[in-house]
């Protein structure tokens, strides 16, 4: 079935769609109902049923003869080492470390933070405590101590599982001083932590709360899977909040496994066996619904990357990592492609490596700029694919569909609407808006399976966040437009688009015609305040290594580029060569900072920092020409 008949098939039955969709998936029980809309927030997914993840993700296929197909590949350039896992390895580690928490007294519905860096352990932590019911709230590794504390005070976990270390290049980053000082902070204290020691440098244990996560694993007998209602619980996943208090992103088992195992086939055009990369964290949603559960459901092989897409040891590390596994489909950030093209801007490093079996590259966590995704797609001679989703929704918003042959995206859009989600763009009254005008892109409710149905003990901040705007809508927080074919266009959170002057101006079309021009590698534009205007737009750009042009040669040219382009009305007079743009851990240009940063305001930077460092240097050629 292609595209359109899919999409056409939800529309006509959405309960009979998921339905058969759920059919995919082993149930200890069968829902009463595939939708109940008096539970929850707006209703929630296949009420009655009882499964277990963990047994969908690793048992079942162990069951059906397929137990010594690869699981996980562990690629880590940063310590030099490499590891496969068989489904059956993964089920025995997973089962033993399940037996050591059930041991020390976790049940279904007790709470674990995982603290880890992308260690093959990282995976099994999250799977065991799945296998006993239990809600794993994975916490990026090497977040600051603060950041942790917060947390933990808000899950209130039985235990932390954590490791002795991360590696970044050039360095060791002690994540059990973190975790020391995090549990001081906060309120709420484990009962015990599991620590994996590190052989690259080991942590002192607590007596009395620390033990070491080897030992106990090995020492436990296996536990088999506790299955779970459907409504319950997999995860919290917590994103920074406005005010401070991260949000507690709550997924439920059931919608999610259904969710992630028909996006495989249907988005990706993968099935068992196939190798998939994620380069992403598992402290993202993206690692856990594209590292962790979805491959695994779908008996894939899946990979786990310790490393950079440069200097690991270099612009070459993603095409060694894809032909030396055998990668079918890699999934990453276009912040990693813009890094890369920015240290390879030829793809000279492309050459040697085998990429006979790669089929298709996709992106996401931010809009793919035109001329990446072109470039992207030449030197590699494969479709690449943007698409759209968000922590809240779990899997994707649109796509291009490998499985129901309808990809690549178009450069600049990030694909049609999954089916399961009725998108439109809204105007400030919540009215939809014709085809091809910008406005805030909303999802009709009910949600579809997968997407978080409350936050973490707030039901009420869920629906201030998300419900309240336009009622009878999930509001994304993004901006953008859809066209007259469909295909969606995401030009950035809804406070990127600029009022100049009483015009509405997207940065991101902006940030487009930046990115365009042979020098330039990566850009931001962001909105800033104008006596006159109200707002006026701000161009950063870093250069293409090599490059050797004058910066205020090249600004004077970026300037006339915009204006020829959207014309006298985008009032674009400023842009800026900057060594690097701050970003998160995940890749995400840090806008709301640089903002407040060239309005000589705090630009209150968020824990998710990658380096701190960057904003200076942005900070040190803005603020002296300003």
């Amino acid at each position: 079935m292609d595209y359109a008949a899919t999409y056409a098939a939800w529309r006509a039955d959405p309960e009979g769609w998921w339905a058969e969709a759920a059919e995919a998936i082993t149930w200890a029980r069968r829902w009463d109902r595939v939708f109940d809309p008096a539970l929850g927030t707006f209703g929630q997914w296949f009420a009655g049923g009882r499964l277990n993840v963990c047994a969908n993700a690793l048992d079942r296929h162990v069951a059906a003869g397929n137990g010594e197909r690869t699981a996980l590949i562990w690629d880590s350039p940063m310590a030099g080492a490499r590891a496969r896992f068989s489904y059956a390895q993964m089920r025995d580690r997973t089962a033993h470390l399940a037996g050591a928490l059930a041991a020390r007294g976790v049940r279904a519905g007790d709470r674990v933070v995982i603290y880890m860096p992308m260690v093959p352990e990282a995976v099994i932590a999250m799977l065991a405590c799945a296998r006993l019911g239990a809600v794993h709230s994975v916490v990026f590794g090497g977040f600051a101590a603060a950041e942790l504390a917060k947390r933990i005070e808000d899950a209130a976990p039985r235990a932390v599982i954590s490791a002795s270390c991360g590696l970044e290049p050039g360095r060791v980053v002690a994540y059990k001083p973190m975790l020391d000082a995090a549990i001081e902070m906060s309120a709420h204290k484990p009962e015990f932590c599991l620590i994996l020691q590190r052989p690259q440098q080991a942590a002192a244990l607590r007596p009395g709360r620390d033990e070491d996560f080897q030992e106990a694993a090995a020492a436990a007998a296996p536990h088999d899977p506790v299955p779970i209602a459907a409504t319950d619980p997999l995860y919290v996943l917590y994103t920074s909040g406005t005010t401070g208090k991260p949000k507690g992103i709550v997924r439920d088992a059931g919608g999610y496994a259904v969710a992630l195992q028909r996006s495989m086939g249907m988005i990706y055009g993968l099935g068992a066996g196939d190798v998939f990369w994620t380069a992403s964290d598992v402290g993202w949603v993206v690692g856990h619904s594209y590292i962790v559960y979805a491959p695994l459901l779908a008996g894939c092989t899946t990979i786990l990357y310790e490393g950079k897409p440069v200097g690991t040891p270099d612009a070459g590390a993603f095409w060694r990592v894809c032909a030396e596994h055998g990668v079918k489909v890699l999934f990453t950030a276009p912040t990693a492609l813009r890094a890369i093209k920015q240290q390879d801007p030829e793809a000279a490093l492309l050459a040697g490596h085998d990429l006979s079996r790669f089929e298709a590259l996709y992106l996401a966590g931010e809009r793919c700029d035109p001329p990446t995704a072109i470039w992207a797609g030449e030197k590699l001679r494969r479709p690449v694919v943007d698409h759209w989703w968000q922590t809240e929704t779990g899997w994707p918003i649109t796509a291009g569909f490998r499985g129901l042959g309808l990809f690549p995206s178009k450069p600049g859009t990030g694909g049609r609407p999954s089916p399961g989600y009725d998108l439109q763009a809204l105007d400030d009254a919540g009215n939809v808006l014709p085809r091809g005008t910008s406005g805030h892109l909303a999802l009709r409710l009910p949600l579809p399976p997968g997407c978080a149905p409350t936050l973490w003990n707030d039901a009420d901040g869920f629906r201030r966040a998300y419900l309240a705007d336009f009622p009878g809508w999930y509001r994304s927080g993004d901006a953008g437009e859809i066209d007259a074919d469909g295909d969606v266009s995401v030009m950035g959170r809804t406070d990127d688009i600029i009022n100049v002057a009483g015009h509405r101006l997207s940065t991101g079309a902006m940030e487009e015609i930046l990115a365009s021009h042979p020098d330039v590698a990566e850009c931001a534009v962001v909105g800033v305040a104008d006596a006159l205007k109200g707002q006026a737009p701000l161009g950063l750009v870093v250069l293409k290594a090599g490059s050797t042009r004058a910066a205020q040669e090249l600004e004077r040219e970026l300037v006339a580029l915009v204006r020829e382009r959207i014309g006298p009305v985008a009032a674009f007079r400023t842009a800026h060569v900057v060594p690097r743009l701050p970003k998160t851990r995940s890749g995400k240009i840090l806008r709301a900072s640089l903002r407040r940063l060239a309005d000589g305001e705090d630009p209150r930077p968020p824990p998710t920092i990658d380096d701190p460092v960057a904003l200076d240097e942005v900070a040190a050629v803005i603020r002296p020409r300003s």
